[in-house]
């Protein structure tokens, strides 16, 4: 699955959220290609809202949106409050693969936009026409911002647009700041945080605590001293609600230390007890039963005199759920299903034990990777914590992921769960993402070292660096490897192993068949590998007598021994006569052209 196609996918769902007043703009089922290209431009828009200032509603986002005819240029906005900054938008969608990485915005397109004449407040363009009844709504919402003399103003450009200075950018646009979303920063800071929902990141969280049944006050506190320096911890209880409503919006971004993400299947047996116990029951025995969850945090502060009897305010900053990950995503779940409906019934009067710690002297991403390994391997009971989802958030897995992403737009799951949102939401299919361990299996294999990528815990047995993966074209090897092994998994039974042969089969198409460009590797994984599979018995006998040991065995009994031959394959396939031996063999056994790889694999 190509990143375009995944981008395609997470606009489709985005058109399927709107609401049924809105088919004419939005169709289910659009009449010709036409109409689907300009729900998706819509949607590329709703997209960019989304993912940058945190809208989930559809009907809120599309507010912003002021794509019409006579809209002056300006596709949509946002009044960002928290950053005192008014954003207008310029987008251009386009509709296949190779336009969308490719082609330009012309420059004559930003200079429409007509933002100092809407900030000056004229109600017709240049032209004599009138503004739309979105860009008056746009004039209206400024006017009316409070303080808006303190903010800045900023055009956004959805599209490509390279090699221009931003001095000659704000020239183009009226004198305003400038950023551009090109292909790359689309998939990068749009799609890839949509499909991990890493989109909307956490500064400030408050979370209302009820004080009602609390006789010893909100909380307990105090101070501790680490080897990572000196931690303030915070223990309360709060409304299960409160927990549900932070996790729906930000989702992964306030997971990104833990180390592992939500687990939809895995997970299953717990998941099923925290929803059981929230919605089943009445009273609040989620209180005695469940871990509770423990919240990294730079700040912590708790106010008890906030003008409301029985209640106060906790707020923290910057914070990242390390322990309770599971608990949290499935109290999200159930508010999202029930948020149009009886929410605060559901979780009435259900509360949670919550753990902060802040770190008062040392916030370095190091010290809380390591302070979080520590907290999880003493705290979780619940689902166990296993050493590779300890490895998770090191560099060379995130730069792993990076990589195989932007090269290839392979979604790496360095991270358990952390791709269940977009599975969950319909943006990728689960058979898209790649398990972690298999990326080092196909690695391995595809470079020649077949029997190591049969290894056991392979995750674990590394010891290697990201230079030594991407040196030469190792990497474009294990790709291709990895589109060949898909095809080959594809015929095998459901019940059948993988064995050591199909990881030799994957060497061999790599081998013999993949192309220069990685534009080519699909089809050609597709056309190869039944000539593989129809030719590999022939091709284990061809070279049986070479590699055959003759070996003895001595019957305890009778003493008497016999000689018998030995296949040892193993051996054969880690030989540096291997590659010789495929290019020999399968160059004889069809009149085809086979593309004899010359990449060193």
């Amino acid at each position: 699955m190509t990143k375009f196609e995944t981008l395609l996918n997470i606009l489709d769902t985005i058109i399927k959220e709107a609401p049924s007043s809105m088919t004419k703009k939005y169709p289910k089922k659009p009449k010709d290609t036409e109409e689907l290209n300009q729900a998706r431009s819509r949607a590329f828009i709703h997209l960019y809202l989304k993912v940058s200032f945190g809208l989930l509603d559809f009907n809120e986002r599309e507010h912003f949106i002021t794509d019409e005819s006579y809209d002056g240029g300006i596709d949509g906005y946002y009044i960002n409050k928290e950053n005192k900054t008014v954003y207008f938008i310029q987008s251009k969608f386009r509709t296949n693969s190779s336009n969308f990485e490719t082609k330009e915005i012309a420059l004559e397109e930003i200079l429409v936009m007509d933002v100092n004449r809407v900030l000056d407040g004229e109600e017709f363009d240049e032209n004599g026409n009138e503004y739309n009844g979105k860009i008056k709504q746009l004039q209206r919402e400024i006017s009316t911002t409070e303080s808006i003399a303190r903010y800045s103003n900023q055009v956004i450009i959805l599209a490509n647009l390279f090699n221009i200075k931003q001095s000659d950018l704000r020239k183009l646009t009226g004198g305003f700041a400038s950023e551009v979303f090109d292909f790359e920063q689309c998939y990068d800071k749009l799609v890839f945080p949509v499909i991990t929902g890493t989109f909307f990141n956490a500064t400030d969280l408050n979370i209302n605590i009820d004080l009602s049944n609390k006789n010893a006050g909100s909380k307990i506190s105090y101070t501790v001293q680490t080897k990572k320096g000196e931690c303030e911890i915070t223990v309360l209880f709060v409304p299960t609600i409160e927990l549900g409503r932070i996790m729906y919006r930000y989702k992964n971004s306030i997971l990104k230390y833990n180390p592992r993400s939500y687990l939809g299947h895995e997970g299953k047996n717990v998941n099923n007890a925290i929803r059981e116990t929230i919605i089943e029951k009445y009273t609040n025995e989620f209180a005695l039963f469940n871990n509770g969850i423990t919240m990294l945090s730079d700040e912590t502060y708790i106010n008890e005199k906030i003008g409301q009897k029985n209640k106060a305010q906790l707020i923290v900053k910057n914070p990242q759920i390390i322990n309770g990950g599971q608990t949290s995503y499935t109290l999200s779940r159930i508010y999202e299903e029930n948020i149009q409906k009886d929410v605060e019934k559901v979780f009435l009067n259900k509360e949670v034990l919550l753990k902060i710690i802040t770190l008062l002297e040392n916030n370095k991403h190091e010290s809380k990777v390591e302070l979080i390994n520590d907290i999880s391997e003493a705290t979780n009971k619940q689902t166990p914590v296993i050493h590779a989802d300890k490895m998770s958030n090191e560099k060379l897995q995130i730069e792993i992921q990076k990589c195989l992403f932007d090269r290839y737009g392979l979604l790496y799951e360095r991270k358990r769960g952390e791709f269940a949102d977009g599975v969950f939401n319909g943006y990728i299919p689960q058979e898209a993402v790649m398990e972690r361990n298999l990326f080092f299996r196909m690695f391995y294999c595809a470079n020649g070292r077949i029997t190591k990528a049969r290894e056991k815990k392979l995750f674990l047995k590394q010891g290697i660096t990201f230079q030594s993966l991407t040196a030469g074209d190792k990497l474009d090897n294990s790709y291709f490897g990895y589109l060949c092994f898909q095809k080959l998994d594809e015929m095998k039974q459901p019940t059948q192993r993988v064995d050591l042969s199909t990881y030799a089969k994957v060497f061999v198409m790599t081998v013999l068949f993949k192309p220069g460009k990685l534009v080519d590797y699909n089809a050609i994984a597709d056309n190869s590998y039944k000539l593989v599979n129809q030719h590999w018995k022939g091709f284990l006998e061809h070279y049986k007598d070479n590699i055959a040991e003759t070996k003895t065995r001595i019957n305890k009994k009778t003493q008497e021994v016999t000689t018998y031959q030995s296949y040892n394959y193993s051996k054969w396939f880690d030989s540096a006569r291997f590659r010789q031996d495929i290019i020999d063999y399968f160059s004889t056994k069809t009149s085809a052209n086979i593309g004899i790889a010359n990449s060193g694999a």
